[in-house]
């Protein structure tokens, strides 16, 4: 991948005009916004690409598991997918909201 330094141009920045600068900083933010459309729309693809493999991989798992004699074809057990690893997770118990409550003495005090 080829790497694209950038460097300011500090002496036009330095001496252009405040539309000048208007007009280059929105041309850097709109080629900037066109950057980002690009990197989601690869990592879209790259995704997709990521979850084909797997399925393909959990698909050839899938099948060497032989049937077991005594079990029938509609009841044999399905292999875990191997990008859905069981792990436990701890998770404390929900504290209930506490809100306040309105104050029960009179807002002047005499």
């Amino acid at each position: 991948m080829a790497s694209h330094r950038i460097t300011a141009p500090w002496d036009y920045l330095h001496q252009a005009s405040n539309p000048s600068l208007e007009s280059f900083e929105l041309s850097r933010l709109n080629h900037a916004a066109n950057l980002r459309k690009e990197i989601y729309a690869l990592l879209e693809q790259w995704i997709e690409e990521t979850c084909a493999a797997f399925l393909a991989r959990w698909v050839r798992e899938d099948r060497q598991l032989s049937p077991q004699p005594d079990q029938r074809l509609d009841v044999l057990l399905q292999a875990e997918p191997p990008f859905f690893p069981a792990q436990p997770i701890a998770v404390r118990p929900r504290q209930p909201d506490r809100r306040l409550r309105p104050s029960r003495r009179p807002s002047h005090v005499a």
